[in-house]
């Protein structure tokens, strides 16, 4: 099985990986002995990025957390020196609670190490730094140049010396790039006379090759501690994301140890990198140092109106403001004049509240929570102006103290401000409203003194047309669109027909009226008329003469245009089939009658069969004898035409249906020796489900023609061409049968019954 790392196919779907496969990644580069920077060498020629990289490392710190194997790869080689603690779960709650706590109180600085896209790898490619410290397994490069050209690289061996050509060992472990370049340098002069010194013409000069890997051993409460191998020129920040960072639980972000040969070199605080970038204590680490993260001592809960709420490591001697200062400070809508702290005691917790003067000397402890909350959504010195003015709105009350002003910062009154009385919507002190009317006639005419505002008052002045009944004026009649239109001062009547849309064809040039309400004025009316009433003409032209057209509409006035009562719309009616001239024909007068229309489509056809003629009107079929109103017009029969009406006169029919329940319903030929029997027969007779004595015919008319019984003798319809026979079927009748239960107690009242009136016989008989 290749290397993961050889395949290809696998660049950019490190995602997709089983766990089989990244644990057989991490034994085949335990195998292969290669260096930290070997490896992601290689990785980045098979295609695999940064970030897959970084992701593969994520995915071995999974597999390492949930196995009890001693050793994994973090970054690379790593040797693990003892299992991972158990994250501590608080009493009373799961483990799974307190890992859901952990999620949504967010520990400030924890997700720098869970970042895929955040490596702190080692530049590799930088300068040699002149104070690096060489040791064994660094490889130098050792340049001649000048008058003499030669290039060496020679690898520390572990004793800490490099061989050159044929001079003695020269010792340069512990010895820094500068330091070792001198001693170098001075030995080299065995064999190039005079290298490096003034006028010579040769120089030497030394850098790093590839550098070597060093041990480090992280400790305390990190996320995966071990022993992990890294490049040389790894720092602390280096180290700490190897191992996962400083549990989020437990862990200290603010006093992680670095120790070389059992002394303590640095002390590194990560927030000085997370707020203000300073990476002066993320020093170069060397081979066997020791990183220790203690507990964390003292950590305090943000939350609310600041910009990055979470869980806060506090020092000693750290005040609350610090910690704020930790989150971006306070939010845009933060209520800042107080705090409230929910702090526990040794039995319950307790809540304080902190004043603003106080956020500066308070002193945070261990699992306080503070929580600054948002200011209010009220205004402290707002007053509003509304309706009749040019700008409505709120206003500041330090500019517009009295009403006078704050309708001048309004732009105004509009002039449809109604002035004899404007309102004030206060608020008292218990907040109960109460309403202050101004008289703004008054005022503006310097009649009154001038108003004093409060906070939050809000003047209403109302408009002339709200304080009365929508003013409105209709017209009905023969107008185009007739309805309901509103009034305006002056108007007259002539421009109420113009809404209207004009006259319509029905208008005639007899007296139009207007029906005007009656309010005071009486005079000239009769005891009991409410309404005057106002006529005029127009003439044959539809037009107004000159006088009655600028005649002035008042509120609520109804103008009533006449029509013509000859003037009607046009109607039809038609007549279809045996008849000379079918088609639709106009109805002349109210008067006009179904024989009528027969005499002007030219009277009937020879074919024209008349009891099967039909009469439809607005779709539904009226019965009608033509026959009978053809000879004999002022039959009964003889019907008014309505628009609409249609009479079909068809040809003389030759089949009967039978249909229902026979046993073959069929159509056959009429034939007038065969009896009403005669046609159920030949459909093959009644089924057991038909109802005798309801049959019943349908004529060709739509007539309707029932089975008579008297005495047991049943007379049918005679028949008739063009007849529908219909036998109805029997209705479904809902035969309730009994349940076994139910059977067997019937059986059983039936049974005692039947013992009692046997017992009482007995008693009888002796």
């Amino acid at each position: 099985m290749g290397c993961l790392w050889c395949q290809p196919a696998l660049a950019q779907k490190v995602e997709n990986l089983t766990e089989q496969q990244v644990q057989q990644f991490v034994q085949q580069a335990q195998a292969s002995g290669m260096t930290e920077a070997q490896i992601e060498e290689l990785a980045r020629t098979r295609g695999f990025t940064t970030t897959d990289i970084a992701s593969m490392r994520k995915r071995i710190g999974q597999l390492a957390t949930s196995t009890t194997k001693p050793t994994q790869l973090q970054p690379t080689e790593v040797d693990r020196v003892r299992e991972q603690p158990a994250t501590p779960v608080p009493p009373h709650s799961s483990p799974a609670t307190a890992s859901h706590n952990t999620q949504e109180r967010a520990v400030f600085g924890a997700s720098l190490f869970t970042n895929a896209n955040l490596t702190f790898e080692p530049n590799l490619r930088i300068p040699t730094p002149r104070h690096y410290i060489i040791g064994p397994e660094d490889e130098l490069i050792i340049d001649i140049f000048g008058n003499a050209q030669q290039t060496y690289r020679p690898k520390v061996s572990p004793e800490g010396s490099i061989r050159i050509e044929n001079l003695s060992p020269i010792y340069v472990n512990g010895l820094s790039i500068e330091q070792a370049e001198q001693r170098i340098t001075a030995r080299l002069r065995l064999l190039y006379q005079g290298i490096g010194t003034t006028g010579s013409g040769v120089h030497a000069q030394l850098t790093l090759g590839s550098v070597r890997s060093i041990k480090v051993t992280l400790l305390g409460q990190v996320v995966r501690p071990g022993t992990y191998t890294l490049s040389s020129l790894a720092s602390v920040f280096n180290a700490l994301y190897a191992a996962g960072g400083p549990s989020p639980d437990r862990g200290s972000f603010r006093d992680i140890r670095v120790y070389r040969a059992n002394r303590l070199v640095r002390t590194l605080d990560m927030y000085d990198f997370l707020l203000r970038a300073d990476q002066k204590d993320n020093i170069r680490l060397q081979d066997q140092d020791i990183i220790f993260v203690d507990h964390y001592d003292t950590r305090v809960e943000l939350a609310g109106q600041v910009r990055q709420p979470g869980l806060y490591e506090v020092r000693k001697g750290e005040t609350l403001r610090h910690v704020i200062t930790f989150a971006g400070g306070f939010a845009d809508r933060a209520y800042t004049a107080s705090i409230q702290l929910r702090r526990n005691t040794s039995t319950e917790q307790q809540l304080i509240t902190i004043a603003n003067a106080e956020i500066s000397n308070f002193l945070p402890k261990a699992g306080d929570r503070y929580n600054i909350g948002a200011v209010l959504d009220r205004l402290d010195n707002k007053v509003s102006i509304n309706g009749a003015v040019f700008r409505p709105g709120d206003y500041a009350l330090q500019k517009n103290l009295t009403i006078r002003q704050l309708i001048k910062s309004a732009e105004g009154l509009r002039e449809d401000a109604f002035l004899n009385r404007a309102t004030i919507r206060r608020l008292r002190e218990n907040l109960d409203p109460e309403l202050i009317s101004v008289d703004l006639g008054k005022l503006f005419r310097n009649e009154t003194p001038d108003v004093t505002l409060q906070r939050d008052d809000v003047v209403q002045i109302s408009t002339v047309s709200e304080l009365r009944q929508k003013r409105t004026v209709s017209i009905r009649g023969a107008v185009n669109q007739a309805g309901t239109f509103d009034f305006a001062d002056s108007m007259t009547v002539a421009n109420l027909v113009v809404l209207a849309g004009g006259f319509s064809d029905a208008a005639i040039a007899s007296r139009m009226e207007i029906a005007r309400r009656v309010k005071q004025d009486t005079a000239g009316l009769r005891t009991g008329q409410n309404v005057r009433l106002i006529t005029f003409s127009i003439d044959n032209n539809l037009r107004l003469n000159s006088t009655d057209a600028q005649l002035t509409l008042q509120p609520f006035d109804e103008v009533f245009v006449r029509e013509s009562p000859r003037y009607e719309v046009q109607k039809a009616a038609t007549i279809a089939g045996e008849v000379p001239y079918p088609g639709p024909y106009a109805i002349r007068t109210k008067s006009d009658r179904i024989t009528d229309l027969i005499v002007r489509a030219g009277g009937l056809m020879p074919d024209a069969y008349l009891p099967a003629a039909r009469f439809t009107r607005k779709g539904e079929v009226v019965s009608v004898s033509i026959k009978k109103i053809m000879n004999d017009p002022a039959a009964a029969g003889n019907l008014l035409l309505e628009d609409g009406d249609v009479l079909t006169i068809p040809r003389r029919a030759e089949l009967v249906r039978v249909r229902g329940e026979v046993l073959n319903p069929a159509t056959v030929e009429f034939d007038p020796a065969k009896s009403f029997r005669d046609y159920i027969s030949e459909a093959g007779g009644f089924t057991q489900k038909a109802v005798k004595y309801k049959v019943y015919a349908v004529a060709a008319n739509g007539k309707i023609k029932a089975t008579h019984s008297f005495l047991g003798l049943k007379t049918y319809p005679k028949p008739e061409p063009g007849m529908e026979i219909v036998i109805p079927a029997q209705p479904i009748k809902e035969q309730s049968r009994l349940s076994s239960t139910e059977r067997v107690a019937v059986l059983s009242v039936v049974a005692s019954g039947a013992a009692v009136v046997l017992t009482a016989l007995r008693l009888f008989i002796n």
